[in-house]
């Protein structure tokens, strides 16, 4: 995305953006901007349905993948976006001695956009409900895993890019809630991932509950980072 803005699990620019929770939503599809976090919601919105209970509990186990699988081609589509606005962009001072804003940034994009093609590849293969649990933990979970830790890592690129190595409290900076949503989803997204890996011995994912759970509660924080980076109208 744009100076200033990050997506899911992406790298920002600090401007000093104060946090607008109550906006109007209105059509800008010729921003880049926009539309990466356009592109975030949308693949955070069939994540966090692909969990929910509701969905999954009555829809076919073929149509729930499918719809993680578009999911993740929404995400990788809005991380390959906002790659490239990175690179058009201008870098800005960096919070860190010696460190350009640029690298931190870059960093933090080129590794989400490399988690988000790890999910392409995981939740394409488990459109197949032909595979036996190792199949199911070499195709399927493997690339969660790393797709997961690749999240991780650019969250805490992210989170260093705005406000240095400690932990420093900006709750009226946008930017601040968009990497501590992001960052809590990734965590989720890897309790997620452990959690899915599937035992030899019974064929069954560690704890069902606890993927769907944490599927669910890290594409929540997702989207509302997403929307948080949307330009934003402030409400009367």
């Amino acid at each position: 995305m744009g100076e200033g803005e990050q997506s899911a699990h992406g790298g920002l620019e600090p401007t000093g953006r104060v946090t607008i929770w109550r906006r109007q939503v209105h059509w800008d599809a010729g921003d880049l901007a926009w539309r990466v976090g356009a592109l975030f919601i949308a693949g955070s919105a069939l994540f966090a349905i692909g969990s929910f209970p509701l969905y999954y509990g009555v829809a076919s186990a073929g149509v729930v993948a499918a719809t993680f699988a578009v999911g993740s081609v929404f995400f990788t589509a809005a991380a390959g976006s906002q790659l490239v606005e990175v690179l058009r962009d201008h870098p800005g001072p960096s919070p860190l001695p010696g460190v350009r804003l640029r690298r931190l940034e870059w960093w933090a994009v080129a590794i989400q956009l490399a988690g988000t093609v790890l999910f392409n590849l995981s939740t394409f293969r488990a459109v197949d409900d032909g595979l036996d649990a190792a199949e199911t933990d070499r195709l399927v979970w493997a690339p969660d895993m790393l797709g997961s830790i690749a999240f991780l890592l650019a969250s805490a690129c992210a989170w260093v890019s705005l406000v240095g190595w400690h932990w420093r409290e900006k709750p009226n900076d946008a930017e601040w809630w968009v990497n501590l949503l992001n960052g809590v989803g990734s965590v989720f997204f890897m309790i997620a991932a452990v959690a899915a890996l599937v035992l030899p011995t019974t064929a069954e994912m560690i704890n069902t509950a606890l993927v769907n759970l944490g599927t669910f509660a890290g594409a929540v924080c997702f989207l509302l980072g997403a929307y948080l980076i949307w330009p934003a109208i402030e409400s009367e």
